[in-house]
């Protein structure tokens, strides 16, 4: 594997996780810093290896293999790696419904 990629967040997946953090936090607040420190802890291991996540599932069955994502429980965190780059394109609930969170992101 690369070593000393680049990870940059998009301003959706600082988004997202910002939501994260304000949805958790109206029950507890210190779990929901956990789980922020969980994701990000997980994250920064991508600049050392940035093909350790699976391509996503949803987009793999039709053939788009340039997104990979990272399981953190129950959390999906989408990317792409371009280059010596790892963008992190989005956090989201993986209990909800992957295609239609990605539609209602197009329509925006």
């Amino acid at each position: 594997m690369s070593s000393g990629y680049a990870v940059t967040w998009t301003s959706i997946a600082r988004s997202d996780l910002t939501e994260i953090f304000e949805y958790l936090a109206i029950e507890n607040t210190h779990k929901a810093l956990q789980v922020l420190g969980k994701i990000e802890e997980q994250i920064k291991q991508l600049n050392t290896y940035p093909e350790s996540g699976r391509v996503i599932p949803e987009l793999g069955k039709h053939s788009i293999t340039k997104y990979r994502e990272l399981i953190i429980n129950p959390w999906r965190v989408f990317y792409k790696i371009e280059k010596a780059d790892v963008y992190i394109l989005a956090v989201v609930d993986g209990r909800r419904n992957i295609e239609d969170i990605l539609l209602k992101r197009q329509l925006r």
